[in-house]
């Protein structure tokens, strides 16, 4: 699986060229497109990257890359970040890892996105994977109060469980913040569903990535497949 990760990791690197400005994903697959850039960048490839975690950044640093952030620069050429979850509109759920506000930021400053993944993360319909909701402390039942009736709404149900680190403690996103994973099993409408969960006071962001990837890169044991949004 790992192996595929980086295949599907150095596909996406084709598509780099020299000056480009790159948002950098984060979690197991992005980590292998950051290694590889870091290959080419000590060949002498110019890029600069705006990373979307803490992690990513050290291993940015670590890699020889340079690094900027959204507040010098207004737009990124290309983000690269994988996915826990697509499906063939290229939709997708992000946020395994903790960093979906920082990673959703990265993506919409972007003038195209490419996701890379094993072909075990496409599926006909999102939800098997934990929806990730990141919410803030205050008023945590109140919030899931009112995204359960965001469910209901949109019609599909289950149960939300506050995310824990390895320590056993609340886990807590870089910007401070706790999760909620929905496991909900099949989400009928996605796009409905992010405005709804988008308009909850308390909801800072949302595992939903809609309309935001044009290609995804997918490694198999066929080889790579190609899919991009029509």
């Amino acid at each position: 699986m790992d192996e595929l990760k980086r295949q599907a990791a150095a596909r996406a690197l084709e598509h780099v060229r020299d000056g480009m400005k790159l948002g950098l994903g984060t979690g197991s697959t992005a980590k292998h497109f950051v290694e590889l850039l870091g290959e080419r960048v000590r060949a002498g490839l110019d890029v600069i990257g705006v990373p979307t975690s803490e992690a990513t950044r050290d291993d940015a640093l670590r890699c020889g890359i340079r690094l900027t952030t959204l507040d010098d620069i207004d737009r990124l050429d290309l983000t690269v970040d994988g996915a826990d979850e697509i499906d063939p509109a290229l939709n997708l759920i992000k946020g395994g890892g903790g960093a979906l506000l920082r990673e959703k930021i990265v993506a919409t400053a972007s003038d195209r996105m490419i996701v890379i993944a094993d072909d075990s993360k496409w599926v006909e319909a999102l939800g098997r994977f934990p929806l990730p909701v990141e919410v803030v402390p205050f008023g945590l039942k109140a919030t899931q109060r009112a995204i359960a009736r965001a469910f209901a709404e949109s019609g599909v149900s289950g149960q939300m469980v506050l995310r824990k680190g390895k320590d056993g403690h609340v886990f807590v996103t870089d910007g401070g913040h706790w999760i909620v994973d929905a496991h909900l099993g099949r989400i009928i409408d996605a796009p409905r569903l992010a405005g709804l969960l988008a308009a909850i006071p308390g909801v800072v962001e949302h595992g939903l990535f809609i309309g935001l990837a044009g290609m995804a890169v997918l490694a198999g044991a066929d080889g790579i497949r190609v899919v991009e949004r029509r």
